[in-house]
């Protein structure tokens, strides 16, 4: 800052005098203190302006806070809120679940029992079972014994020649009357049986028979060669029997085989042997068989 000196109306510098000296600087002074106070106080002003900002500044942030505080304590209390029923949620899930494995553990156990159960009962029937196959391996066993039985027994009465035919009429349990019969709707008589021999078959070795039995016409077909024929008359208790055993072209030879005694005849040799006080055994027929017989014995065989 220059220093003020004073001049006149020309411009020219004057001397100041003693007190214009002495009240200079106090003015320099003054206005420097004027211009520092101006400063001061635009500072000053600007300081407070400032500080009011600042001051609404953090009345805003205070606000701000206030108002996420209030918000962050809402969503807490949601947080909380969800927390609380998740857990009351995951504690009756955990109930539920319990009860579940409960019942579940109940009901396997049942289905234990249970199944223990149907396990002994299907023991219980396996063991019934393999008794009854047991039981019924044994009846078939007894069945097909008594069928080979009957079999070898019938076969071992069946004459394949003349020779045989001699030899079970030896035994004297049944009379035999061979026949040759051919081809012919008429019937032929052959011992106690009417027959008639309606087809021959050389090449598969069977035959077609029709039996006049009780007046009913009984038709056999497909007859095999020595394959018996049993035909059951209403006045005989036994059998008549027809086995054929050669066959040829419109032609068969075989026998009838009748049993020895009828019904009627038996009950008179029962009635003879207790009138003798014999026992009605099969030796006792056998010696009265010759006084009291009445079924008829063929008076000759027809060769073979």
């Amino acid at each position: 800052m220059e220093e003020y000196q004073p001049t006149d109306e020309n411009n020219n510098l004057v001397e100041p005098t003693p007190r214009q000296a002495t009240l200079l600087p106090v003015l320099v002074t003054l206005f420097v203190l004027a211009a520092v106070g101006l400063v001061l106080g635009v500072y000053s002003y600007q300081q407070r302006s400032v500080i009011r900002q600042i001051a609404a500044r953090e009345a805003d942030l205070m606000a701000t806070i206030a108002q996420l505080r209030s918000q962050l304590q809402d969503a807490t209390t949601k947080v909380n809120d969800i927390a609380a029923v998740q857990a009351a949620q995951a504690a009756a899930a955990a109930t539920t679940a319990q009860s579940e494995a409960r019942a579940a553990a109940s009901e396997a156990s049942a289905e234990a029992t249970r199944l223990r159960q149907l396990q002994s009962a299907v023991s219980d029937q396996q063991k019934k079972l393999q008794a009854t196959q047991s039981e019924v391996a044994r009846t078939r066993s007894d069945l097909e014994g008594n069928l080979i039985s009957t079999r070898n027994e019938l076969n071992g009465s069946i004459a394949r020649t003349h020779e045989e035919l001699v030899v079970l009429e030896k035994r004297g349990e049944r009379d035999y009357f061979e026949f040759d019969a051919a081809k012919s709707k008429e019937f032929q008589r052959t011992g106690p049986l009417n027959f008639s021999v309606r087809r021959t078959d050389t090449k598969h070795a069977n035959v077609d028979l029709v039996l006049l039995v009780n007046d009913q016409k009984i038709s056999k077909k497909g007859v095999n060669l020595y394959e018996p024929v049993w035909v059951y008359e209403t006045q005989d208790e036994q059998p008549v029997q027809v086995v054929v055993n050669r066959i040829d072209k419109n032609w068969a030879h075989g026998y009838v085989s009748a049993p020895k005694y009828s019904r009627a005849a038996l009950s008179a040799i029962s009635t003879a042997a207790r009138a003798k006080g014999l026992p009605c055994t099969r030796l006792a027929i056998s010696r009265l068989s010759a006084s009291i017989r009445v079924a008829s014995r063929p008076a000759s065989h027809g060769a073979m």
